[in-house]
């Protein structure tokens, strides 16, 4: 770590060009001799990801950023405060740490955190940046995660893992192919804590993971405004019980839901004419979990058609996890060529034909508040005019 980027002159030139283009910063000489226009660069950009991403960070002084790759790859405050909360014991170690922003939120839970990074120049950044962040109980240790296991005699509470896929190129990837290797090595970790969680990519299936791993007590689903952003895998020593998914959103208000490893075998369609009434959208963390049917049980709403995945109530349910429609109007679809002045969006579940090209073919201009979803309802389509009145 260059101590230099912490003097006062060097602060107040990344502060004062947060909104510069970090190319020009990049290009130009840099006006301090121990600090490269490169690693200016490099702060400007890195600090500005972190705005929105690592509000704490960002506000605190003297903070030192690592590459911008690193920042795109770490856990956000939100999802890391949620997963504080599922740590055992007194003492966790964090064996693939990076920037440090999941160990410096399970400190405030435990009362010891290992922080092990194997970059020694991340590790140095993180230790630099937790002493300025107040989180003294944390050992930060420039060494493999999983070599510190095998060589110590100490035994922890929880082990957090975040593991790296090799090939990030494919959507579709196992355990066994990321670093470091979680199904080799479970074993150890089962040995050395009484709990493990692993944060996975949400493209992992869930199916597979569960062949791969084993005392899975839970598996986390966490999103954030419709978009699934991790996968935790609870795994402990002394398990007891079949595993369960737990559906999270970390919204403007915090939602879960619990829901079957199996989704139910039966549940209720719409068998009438829609009329008044509510839409309901489930959230990516509902559709990451496979369990449609359980959806609507669990919320006492009726499913549109089989592969629609949109259901329907009589009453509003400010519960659901996902976004509520107030119905306006059914239509038939080919009785909005007649209009010439729709406005609102395009919602398409269960229809022939792509969101963009109705928008297009039918001229339909922007409006916030109002939704037309093309469905299909009893195998005839349908067009739902809505109002939104609960977003994600």
């Amino acid at each position: 770590m260059n101590k230099s980027l912490l003097q006062k002159e060097v602060q107040v030139y990344i502060n004062s060009n947060l909104n510069t283009d970090v190319t020009k910063v990049a290009l130009a000489k840099s006006p301090f001799a121990e600090v490269s226009s490169a690693e200016l660069a490099n702060q400007i950009a890195a600090k500005k990801k972190s705005e929105k991403k690592l509000p704490t960070w960002f506000k605190q002084e003297n903070i030192v950023y690592p590459s911008t790759l690193s920042i795109e790859q770490t856990s956000s405050e939100d999802t890391a405060a949620y997963k504080h909360q599922l740590v055992k014991g007194n003492s966790l170690i964090d064996i693939t740490a990076g920037f440090g922003v999941d160990s410096l939120f399970f400190s405030l839970k435990v009362d010891e955190v290992v922080s092990c990074e194997i970059n020694k120049e991340l590790s140095a950044i993180s230790a630099h940046n937790a002493k300025l962040l107040g989180a003294n109980n944390i050992q930060c240790l420039a060494t493999d995660g999983l070599e510190y296991l095998q060589s110590s005699e100490k035994s922890f509470g929880t082990i957090y893992v975040d593991p790296a896929r090799r090939n990030t190129s494919s959507k579709v990837f196992k355990l066994a192919e990321c670093t470091p290797n979680v199904v080799q090595y479970l074993d150890l970790l089962l040995s050395k804590a009484h709990r493990i969680i692993i944060k996975t990519s949400p493209l992992l299936d869930i199916q597979a993971g569960l062949i791969d791993l084993k005392n899975v007590a839970e598996i986390h689903i966490v999103s954030v405004k419709n978009e699934c952003k991790e996968l935790l895998w609870v795994i402990d020593r002394d398990l007891i019980g079949e595993p369960k998914i737990i559906a999270i959103t970390l919204n403007t208000s915090i939602k879960q839901i619990e829901l079957p490893l199996k989704d139910d075998l039966e549940t209720k369609y719409v068998d009438q004419e829609l009329s008044k009434g509510y839409l309901y959208e489930a959230d990516a963390a509902l559709m990451k979990s496979g369990a449609f049917n359980a959806v609507a049980n669990k919320f006492e709403l009726k499913k549109l058609d089989k592969q629609s995945h949109v259901y329907f109530s009589d009453e509003f349910h400010a519960n659901f996890i996902g976004r509520i429609f107030e119905i306006d109007a059914i239509l038939v679809p080919n009785e909005l060529k007649k209009e010439k002045t729709l406005q609102g969006n395009v919602i398409v579940r269960n229809f022939p034909e792509k969101a963009e090209n109705l928008v297009s073919k039918l001229k339909i201009k922007p409006n916030k508040e109002t939704f037309y979803i093309f469905t299909q309802v009893q195998q005839k389509y349908l067009v739902v005019k809505a109002k939104i009145v609960q977003y994600y």
